[in-house]
C-alpha cells in the first residue's frame, strides 16, 4: 500500500508541474507560446507517461475523480479511497509549491497561476452552468475512456495511450471554458496558492467531476462488466 501511495503522490506531483507548468510558464509568451493546444498537450503527456511509469504500481489514477469512478465500476477496493485520495491531494500541492517558488523567483504576482474557474475566472467568461455541464460531461467522458482502455478485453498495452490523448482532447474542448479540472486535486492545489476567489470556487470542481466519474462508473460496468 505505502509503494501506491508514494506512486500516487509522484504521478500527481508530475501532473501539476507538467500541465499547470505549461500554462504558468509557456502558454502566452508572444510568438513562441505553447497555447491551448500545447497546454492540452502537456496534460496528456503527463498521464501518458506516468501511465507506464507507475500504471503497474498503483494504477496511475493522479485524480480522485478517477479514483472513485473506478470504483463505481467495480475496479477499485472501497477501503483504499481515502488514503488514494489523500496522497493525490498532497501531490498535486506540492507539485504546484514547486511551480510557485520558481515563478516567484522572477515575478511578484502569481495571477491566475492556472486555476479554474466561472463566470468573470473563466479564461473566456463562460457561467458557472456552463462550468458545470462541461466538468461533469468531460469526466463522465474521461472515465469511459479509462475504463474501457483498462478493460480486460482491450488491447494491451495501449491504455496509457488512449487515456492520454482523451485528456489532450478533453483540454482542447474546455480549457477556454474553466480552464478544465477533471481533476479535484489539481484545482485543489492551484486554489491553495491563488486563494480569495479560488477558494469560493473551487467546490465545482470538486463536485462536478466527481459525480460525472462516479456516473460513468456505474454506467460502463452496466454496459461492459469485466468478468468474475
Amino acid at each position: 500500500m505505502q509503494n501506491k501511495l508514494i506512486a500516487e503522490f509522484i504521478g500527481t506531483s508530475w501532473l501539476v508541474i507538467g500541465g499547470c507548468g505549461a500554462a504558468i510558464f509557456a502558454a502566452g509568451i508572444p510568438n513562441v507560446g505553447i497555447g491551448f493546444l500545447g497546454v492540452a498537450l502537456a496534460f496528456g503527456l503527463t498521464v501518458l507517461t506516468m501511465a507506464y511509469a507507475i500504471g503497474h504500481i498503483s494504477g496511475c489514477h493522479l485524480n480522485p475523480a478517477v479514483t472513485l469512478g473506478l470504483w463505481a465500476g467495480g475496479r477499485f477496493s472501497a477501503k483504499e479511497i481515502l488514503p488514494y485520495i489523500v496522497a493525490q491531494c498532497l501531490g498535486a500541492i506540492f507539485g504546484a509549491a514547486v511551480l510557485y517558488f520558481i515563478y516567484t523567483g522572477n515575478n511578484s504576482d502569481i495571477g491566475g497561476f492556472a486555476a479554474n474557474g466561472y463566470g468573470a475566472h473563466s479564461p473566456e467568461g463562460y457561467s458557472m452552468i456552463s462550468a458545470f455541464i462541461t466538468e461533469f460531461v468531460m469526466t463522465f467522458m474521461f472515465l469511459i475512456i479509462i475504463m474501457g482502455a483498462t478493460h480486460s478485453k482491450a488491447p494491451k498495452y495501449l491504455g496509457g495511450l488512449a487515456i492520454g490523448l482523451g485528456l489532450t482532447l478533453i483540454h482542447l474542448i474546455s480549457i477556454p471554458i474553466t480552464n478544465t479540472s477533471v481533476n479535484p486535486a489539481r484545482s485543489l492545489s492551484q486554489a491553495v496558492f491563488v486563494g480569495d476567489w479560488a477558494i469560493a470556487q473551487l467546490w465545482l470542481f470538486w463536485v462536478a467531476p466527481i459525480l460525472g466519474a462516479i456516473v460513468a462508473g456505474f454506467v460502463y460496468k452496466m454496459l461492459s462488466p469485466e468478468d468474475e
